[in-house]
């Protein structure tokens, strides 16, 4: 058993406009930090429609395929831009979410790291927003319960926004379990504790300037608890890296090393309840260098509980 580490070419050819944050270096920085890794690289498939489908009514699906341009850029909304090679690149993002739990689900491999741009917990059931198209995580999600026949699919999401797709797209779904920590006030205004779903979502809104401790504590006390008291089967993971204090998006002041220290929790719920089978995928963290450090230190507890 190891680690997969699932990424495609085509996740290159998302090239946003000139000082756009979500940039095509963000993936050369995840993918030189992990040289040297003992992984198992595998190419990301295009997603299936029965995938997209499974998170999207096909009128979104049908929407974004229409929008994709044949030249240039088109602007879906201030942020969320396609280029000509957006439309494959979203398909592998959420096809290599797709392929990482079926790998994990069929035991090719004890974990995996999808590294795909564009990223997915922004996208509503029927809102391309915030650098994000179809919702990956969940689609992922949806995909283990329904092909794998799971009954509990838990996903964390620490990225420093709140992950409004993913709640949009599962907080309908008791077998799914969304908890966010996230800094409040910030983009895109949504995930206030109060926003509980049917009771699988629970959210962890954080003040700018929330450190390691706090982060710790609250990891501790509310979030950690809840998974373990869920029991999934499966465990996902939005890792967004953008709430270390190196980034320019956002005001939280997480060190790299709380990245590694957070992924060593869920690793350790993972192996309580789920034979250790964790699935995480790529969203924000916009500093080169932190991002790139975040995932190192991320992916290296993955491949160390993966022996």
């Amino acid at each position: 058993m190891t680690t997969a580490l699932i990424t495609h070419e085509d996740c290159f050819d998302h090239v946003t406009p000139p000082g756009h944050p979500e940039q095509v270096a963000r993936l050369d920085a995840v993918l030189g930090a992990l040289e040297g890794y003992d992984l198992i690289r595998v190419k990301a498939p295009l997603a299936a429609e029965d995938d997209l489908l499974r998170a999207h009514p096909k009128a979104h699906v049908d929407a974004i395929r229409a929008a994709a341009p044949s030249e240039g850029w088109r602007s879906l909304d201030a942020d969320t831009h396609m280029s000509v090679g957006t439309l494959q690149a979203a398909y592998r993002a959420a096809g290599g979410v797709v392929r990482a739990v079926d790998m994990v689900m069929g035991g090719e491999v004890a974990n995996a790291f999808a590294a795909v741009r564009p990223p997915g917990h922004h996208a509503e059931r029927e809102t391309a927003m915030g650098f994000c198209f179809f919702g990956n995580v969940a689609i992922g999600a949806k995909h283990a319960l329904d092909h794998h026949g799971l009954d509990r699919v838990a996903v964390v999401d620490f990225d420093v926004h709140h992950g409004n797709g993913t709640q949009d797209l599962v907080e309908d779904d008791a077998r799914i379990l969304f908890c966010s920590t996230h800094q409040s006030p910030l983009y895109p205004g949504t995930g206030a504790a109060h926003e509980t779903g049917v009771g699988n979502v629970l959210n962890v809104p954080l003040p700018g300037g929330t450190g390691s401790k706090a982060f710790r504590d609250v990891m501790e006390r509310v979030v950690l608890p809840r998974v373990d008291e869920f029991a999934p089967q499966l465990l996902l993971i939005s890792a967004g890296f953008d709430a270390h204090t190196a980034d320019p998006l956002a005001g939280m002041n997480l060190t790299t090393e709380d990245f590694g220290w957070v992924t060593e929790k869920l690793c350790d719920l993972a192996a309580r309840h789920c034979d250790g089978r964790v699935v995480s995928s790529l969203e924000g963290g916009y500093d080169l260098e932190a991002l790139g450090a975040s995932v190192a230190a991320h992916v290296k507890v993955l491949e160390e509980r993966g022996r």
